[in-house]
């Protein structure tokens, strides 16, 4: 059984003490999020259907490289053309070739899918939570590093040393009990403005998963205004 979700730093749930009737009603919105992963990224994503903000999130975990991810996104859009309001692909840079992984972020981008992409895995995402992490690290690293800052944590009381496990469940639950999301989507947007041209393999440390996240926590005014015109 998964851990109870613990997140606050959202605006659309900062309206919690106060009575149902003068809670803001937020339009309802559906995404697809596509992903490399089969475990990882679709056990995380999920978990922002639970967190009462009026999000429907369908994963799908395909287990392909960047641009089959990418076409199997376009593939599933053209069979429901108008059911998501938002269509994500979601891969890491790893050790797939520069050319792929740069005409894979073009491909979303030139078909109107957003492209949450990691350079170099999607640990960076979660690392970010406990620090702002400027220079290139291997998966591996990534790793050790969220393992490390989650036992430096006060809240960590557990007389057992955590150790991150890539598959877990409840990352999502972890990350935000010991870690902060809100510092997360501040530091990934500040390392990927460094960033000013379009070699995005070579862009590293990198994460694009932010702007994914600050959709699914209704925080994107320019998608909140888009899906609010179609009522």
């Amino acid at each position: 059984m998964g851990r109870k979700i613990k997140y606050t730093d959202s605006k659309a749930l900062e309206y919690g003490n106060q009575s149902e009737q003068s809670k803001p009603r937020l339009i309802r919105a559906r995404f697809l999020i596509v992903s490399e992963g089969v475990k990882t990224e679709p056990n995380y994503f999920r978990a922002f259907s639970r967190l009462g903000n009026s999000v429907v999130v369908d994963v799908v975990g395909t287990g392909r490289n960047t641009r089959k991810v990418v076409d199997r996104a376009l593939e599933l859009q053209k069979r429901n053309p108008d059911r998501y309001d938002g269509v994500w692909v979601v891969f890491d840079k790893d050790s797939f070739t520069a050319d792929d992984f740069n005409a894979a972020i073009l491909k979303a981008e030139s078909n109107g899918i957003g492209a949450a992409w990691s350079n170099e895995a999607f640990e960076l995402w979660y690392l970010y939570h406990f620090q702002n992490r400027v220079t290139a690290m291997s998966r591996e690293d990534y790793k050790r590093a969220i393992s490390n800052a989650i036992n430096a944590s006060p809240k960590y009381k557990s007389k057992k040393p955590y150790v991150y496990k890539k598959n877990a469940d409840d990352n999502f639950e972890i990350m935000n009990e010991y870690g902060s999301m809100k510092n997360a989507i501040k530091w990934s947007e500040a390392k990927s403005n460094d960033y000013k041209d379009r070699r995005y393999a070579t862009h590293n440390p990198c994460t694009m998963v932010y702007r994914l996240v600050r959709q699914l926590l209704r925080e994107d005014e320019a998608f909140e205004k888009a899906i609010g015109k179609k009522i």
